[in-house]
């Protein structure tokens, strides 16, 4: 059912992901705390759960390295793409002023591409691992993740 075991594929995910979020804390858009401090507990709950499990499962299933021989693989090509995109959006907004829209901005029409990509590249890799607990952790970390952003470029757009 699962194969435990170190997943290569699972750390280059996590590279993608952090590398970006460690310079963004050099980079954050102007007035970030102000929206930080008013986040729903609840969702922020879900979100550091979901960031948790995400993060550890990704890395002990080998069931998420690559395996050609199988057409569960064409799963793989659009979740790796989805992170190539939120990758664009990090350049897009490291180029930008950095404020709040930059940061909660859209890109290829997806919304708050910041949170969403990440997210939907997870689950996708849920998918072509067969994993059922990603998949699990991925909509616990989507929805408060993704609802924290929501609410913030609510906030904005109210502005």
């Amino acid at each position: 059912m699962f194969n435990l075991g170190f997943s290569y594929v699972g750390l280059i995910y996590l590279l993608m992901l952090f590398i970006p979020n460690i310079i963004w804390t050099k980079h954050q858009p102007k007035d970030y705390e102000q929206y930080a401090q008013k986040e729903n507990k609840v969702l922020q709950t879900l979100e550091r759960i979901g960031e948790v499990l995400v993060c550890c499962l990704v890395l002990i299933f080998s069931d998420f390295n690559m395996r050609l021989n199988s057409l569960w693989s064409i799963w793989l090509l659009p979740s790796f793409l989805l992170m190539l995109l939120y990758e664009l959006y990090w350049v897009r907004y490291f180029k930008s002023e950095k404020n709040m829209s930059d940061f909660y901005s859209s890109i290829c029409g997806i919304p708050v591409a910041g949170a969403t990509l990440p997210v939907m590249a997870f689950f996708l890799l849920g998918i072509y691992g067969k994993n059922v607990l990603l998949l699990a952790a991925v909509v616990i970390l989507g929805v408060g993740h993704v609802g924290i952003h929501l609410q913030h470029r609510n906030e904005i757009l109210s502005k």
